[in-house]
C-alpha cells in the first residue's frame, strides 16, 4: 500500500488532499482538535451557525481513532501531509480488512494479498473515497473487518487469520479463545461512529448477506442467531450517533423521507463491464456531464479476464461457502442502478467500493483454490475475448479516446500473458507478485491522466501561511460571497484565499465565522440567508442581513449578534460605494481590497456582551454564564415578555425557570426564543443544549456493552465445556497443530 500510495503522488502530490478533505475534514479535524484540547467536548458551536452542531454532520465525535486524529491535528502546519498520513493508514488497515475476509472464506494468502491491495487502487475508492470523503473511506476500513470478524465468530475460526474452530490451548495450557463476538461489537461500532450513513447501512446489508450465507453453509441457525444479537448490541452502542441527526431531521435540508430516482450518480449495470480495462471513462450523469473524466467504475485489470483462469468444475463444490459474497455483490450491484435517493441516501455510485469488494473477494477466492492454467491455449482465447468485450464497452461509453483503449487493451492482454507464464514456471506466488506490481503504474497512468483534477479547491496545505495572509479578524464574522464566482487564478493564498473562507476554511486559519460546511443544513436558517453548503450565498443576501426582522424590529446581524461583515466584490460590485448600514462603518484592510469589503460596527464588537442575548422585549436579561451548549440569564419582568438568543433552533433545546420548565419557542423559524411570564422577579433562567434523545442512547449504548459481555462469557462459557483440558503432551504439540491449522 505504500508503494501505490507513492506511485499516486508522483502523479499527483495533492491526490490526498482534494474537495472535501480540503474544504471539509482537515479543518473540521483542527477545529474539533482545539476544542479537545481545551477541555471540551463539541458537541456544539453556537457562532458557526448551520455547520456548528457537531452531531448531524461528518465529525465522528463518538468514534476514538477519529477523535485521535483531531486531537493531533492542531500541532501539525501541513494539513496535505497529515491528511494523506491519515489516509494511508486507513487504506491499509482496509486492505488488510479485505485480506481477512478473503482468507475466512478459504482463500490463499497469495491471491487474498492480491485482493486487498486492489481495493484501495480500484477507481471509485481512489479518486472518491481517498481523495475526498474521507468518512467513507474509514467506515470502508472499518466494514471488512466486521465482515471478516462476523463470519469467523458464525463459524467458530479461533487466530487472527484463519485457523482452528474451536478453542484451543497456548503455549503453557493456558486456554485461549478466538472468533468471538468482540471483535464483531468492535469492528461494527467503529463502522457506525464514523458517523456517516452509507458504511452503517452498507454493514447492515453485509450482515444480511452474511446470515442467510451462513444458513445456505452451515444448515444452521444457532451461529446466525449468536451472530444477530452481538450485531444487534453494536447497533445500540452506535445509536447515540445517529440518533440526534434522526430526531433533528425536520428542519434540515434532508428531512424529507421520499423516494427518488433523479438518474444522478446512478450507474448502469453495464458499466460494470469496465471493471479491468484502465483507460475506462464510464457513461452516466454526474456534476461532469455524461462521460466521466474519472475511471470510477475500473475495479482491478485482472478481474474480468482471470474469469477464464478458474476451474468452474471445482468451483461448484463452493457455491453454499461462497454464498454470502456473492450475495452481497449482487445487492451492491442493484444499488448502484439506482434509485437516485432514498431519504438521506443518495447518489448510488457511492456504493461502487461495496461492489469491488464483494467482486474482488469472490474472484480471489476462486483464483485461489481453483485457479488453474491447464488448458492454456482455450483459456488464453477466452481471456481474450473477454479482454475484448471490455474494450467494446469503454470505446461505446467514450468513443473519442479509442486509441487510448486499444492501448489499454493490448497492455491488458500482454499482462494476461505474463501472470499466465509465471504461473506455469514459476508458481502462484510469482503470478500474484505481477498482478500487485502491475498495479502500480496504472494508478499512475490513471491519476496522471485526470490532472488537472475536476475535483480540487486548491486550498493551501500550510495553516501557517494560511493564517498569515489572512487578516486578523477578531470576534465574529459572516462573509456574504459565492464560491462560484472564484477564477482558477484567483485559488491560492496570495489571491483569494488569503482574503475568503469557504467549506470550513476559517477553522483552519482558527478564525470564528458563521460560514462553514455542512451537508445536512438547517432549512430554515439557510432559506433566512440563502445559504448554502458550502457558506456561499445569494446576491439577496446582503439586503437580508440588514433588514428588520417582521416580529422583533432587529436586523439579522444583531440577532446573530454579528461583529463584521465580510462581502465578496465579485459578488457585490458597488456595495462598498454605498453607505454603510446604520451603526455600521467600512473598515479598509490594506492588501485584501481587490477581494473583499469590510463592515464593522461603529462602537466595537457586540458578540462578548450580555452573552447570548440578542434581544429583550418586555424582560430585563443579564447573561450570568455562557457554554457553548448552556446560557444562564437573570431575567425580571413585570408584564411578560421575550428574550431571543443568538443560537440557531436545532431540536434539543429545554429551558427552566428557577428549576420550572418553560416552552421554547424560535423567532423566524431560526432563532432560538423564550417567553418569560408575567411577575417574574430577579429569576434564573436556563436555557441547555443536549443532542436530542442522548439519553436513549446513552443507555442503549451501556445496553449494548452489557449484552456484549453477556455473550463474551456464553461464548468462553461454551468453549471450555467443549474443550477438554490440555494434556503436557498436549500442550508440547500445540504449536505444531497450529501450523496445522493454518497451513489447512
Amino acid at each position: 500500500m505504500v508503494a501505490g500510495y507513492v506511485a499516486v503522488l508522483l502523479a499527483n502530490v495533492r491526490h490526498f488532499f482534494t474537495d472535501d478533505t480540503e474544504s471539509q475534514y482537515t479543518s473540521l479535524w483542527v477545529g474539533l482538535g482545539r476544542a479537545l484540547r481545551e477541555g471540551t467536548f463539541p458537541v456544539m458551536v453556537p457562532e458557526q451557525w448551520m455547520s456548528g452542531n457537531n452531531t448531524m454532520d461528518d465529525a465522528g465525535l463518538f468514534n476514538p481513532p477519529q477523535l485521535l486524529i483531531d486531537l493531533i491535528a492542531p500541532s501539525v502546519d501541513n494539513v496535505a501531509v497529515y491528511a494523506t498520513v491519515v489516509k494511508l493508514i486507513f487504506s491499509i488497515i482496509a486492505a488488510l480488512g479485505v485480506y481477512r475476509v478473503c482468507l475466512v472464506y478459504g482463500g490463499r494468502p497469495s491471491w487474498s494479498a492480491v485482493a486487498g491491495i486492489a481495493l484501495p487502487l480500484s477507481g471509485f475508492f481512489l479518486f472518491f473515497d481517498e481523495a475526498s470523503w474521507m468518512t467513507a473511506l474509514t467506515g470502508t476500513a472499518w466494514l471488512v473487518h466486521a465482515w471478516a470478524a462476523s463470519v469467523r465468530y458464525s463459524r467458530g475460526i479461533g487466530g487472527p487469520g484463519g485457523g482452528s474452530l474451536r478453542a484451543h490451548a497456548g503455549p503453557r495450557g493456558r486456554r485461549t479463545i478466538s472468533g468471538g463476538p468482540i471483535p464483531v461489537f468492535v469492528y461494527l461500532y467503529l463502522t457506525i461512529s464514523t458517523q456517516y450513513i452509507f458504511p452503517a447501512v452498507e454493514a447492515v446489508l453485509m450482515l444480511l448477506a452474511v446470515a442467510v450465507g451462513e444458513l445456505v453453509y452451515q444448515r444452521k441457525w444457532q451461529p446466525v442467531l449468536r451472530l444477530t444479537v452481538a450485531a444487534g448490541c453494536a447497533g445500540l452502542a452506535g445509536l447515540l450517533t445517529f440518533l440526534p441527526s434522526m430526531l433533528s431531521a425536520k428542519v434540515t435540508w434532508r428531512g424529507t423521507a421520499q423516494i427518488n430516482n433523479d438518474q444522478f450518480l446512478t450507474v448502469p449495470w453495464s458499466e460494470s463491464l469496465n471493471a479491468s480495462l484502465p483507460s475506462s471513462l464510464p457513461a452516466f450523469s454526474s456534476w461532469w456531464g455524461y462521460v466521466q473524466p474519472l475511471p470510477v467504475t475500473y475495479i482491478a485489470w485482472f478481474l474480468i479476464p482471470a474469469l477464464a483462469f478458474v476451474d468452474w468444475r471445482r468451483a461448484r463444490e463452493a457455491w453454499r461457502e461462497l454464498s454470502a459474497v456473492a450475495i452481497f455483490a449482487i445487492m451492491m450491484l442493484m444499488w448502484t442502478a439506482g434509485p437516485g435517493s432514498v431519504g438521506p441516501l443518495r447518489w448510488p455510485a457511492r456504493v461502487l467500493p461495496m461492489l469491488a469488494i464483494g467482486l474482488l473477494v469472490l474472484v480471489c477466492v476462486l483464483l485461489g483454490r481453483y485457479g488453474t492454467v491447464r488448458d492454456a491455449k482455450n483459456r488464453g482465447i477466452a481471456a481474450g475475448v473477454l479482454i475484448l468485450l471490455l474494450w467494446v464497452r469503454s470505446f461505446s461509453a467514450d468513443p473519442h479516446d479509442w486509441v487510448w483503449h486499444v492501448i489499454a487493451a493490448v497492455a491488458l492482454a500482454a499482462l494476461v500473458a505474463a501472470a499466465m507464464w509465471l504461473g506455469r514456471t514459476k508458481g502462484t506466488a510469482a503470478a500474484c507478485a505481477l498482478t500487485i506490481l502491475a498495479m502500480f503504474p496504472i494508478a499512475y497512468f490513471q491519476v496522471s491522466a485526470a490532472q488537472p483534477t475536476p475535483m480540487s479547491w486548491n486550498l493551501p496545505a500550510k495553516r501557517s501561511e494560511a493564517k498569515a495572509a489572512f487578516p486578523d479578524f477578531a470576534g465574529t464574522t459572516i462573509q456574504l460571497g459565492d464560491r462560484g464566482l472564484l477564477q482558477p487564478q484567483d485559488k491560492s493564498v496570495d489571491g483569494a484565499y488569503g482574503s475568503l473562507v469557504f467549506g470550513n476554511y476559517a477553522r483552519g486559519v482558527e478564525l470564528t465565522y458563521v460560514n462553514g460546511y455542512t451537508p445536512s443544513g438547517h432549512f430554515y436558517f439557510g432559506e433566512l440567508l440563502c445559504m448554502r453548503w458550502d457558506g456561499s450565498v445569494c446576491p439577496d443576501a446582503y439586503r437580508r442581513m440588514f433588514a428588520p426582522e417582521p416580529t422583533t424590529g432587529r436586523p439579522l446581524v444583531d440577532l446573530m449578534k454579528l461583529d463584521r461583515v465580510v462581502v465578496q466584490r465579485a459578488l457585490f460590485p458597488d456595495v462598498a460605494n454605498q453607505p454603510a448600514p446604520e451603526g455600521w462603518k467600512w473598515v479598509d484592510y490594506p492588501g485584501h481590497e481587490r477581494y473583499i469589503a469590510v463592515l464593522e460596527r461603529v462602537g466595537g464588537p457586540i458578540s462578548t456582551t450580555n452573552g447570548r442575548v440578542a434581544d429583550a422585549t418586555g424582560v430585563t436579561a443579564t447573561s450570568i454564564s455562557e457554554t457553548e451548549t448552556t446560557s444562564r440569564v437573570r431575567v425580571s419582568s413585570a408584564e411578560g415578555g421575550r428574550i431571543v438568543f443568538s443560537r440557531l433552533g436545532w431540536p434539543g433545546y429545554r429551558v427552566t425557570l428557577n428549576g420550572q420548565s418553560l416552552p421554547m419557542t424560535t423567532v423566524a423559524k431560526s432563532f432560538v426564543a423564550v417567553e418569560v411570564p408575567a411577575g417574574t422577579q430577579n429569576a434564573e433562567l436556563v436555557l441547555t443544549w443536549r443532542p436530542p434523545g442522548w439519553k436513549i442512547g446513552i443507555a442503549a449504548a451501556v445496553a449494548g456493552v452489557f449484552g456484549i459481555g453477556v455473550l463474551q462469557w456464553l461464548h468462553v462459557r461454551t468453549r471450555r465445556r467443549e474443550e477438554p483440558e490440555p494434556t503436557d503432551d498436549s500442550t508440547s504439540a500445540e504449536p505444531d497443530r497450529e501450523l496445522a491449522d493454518v497451513v489447512s
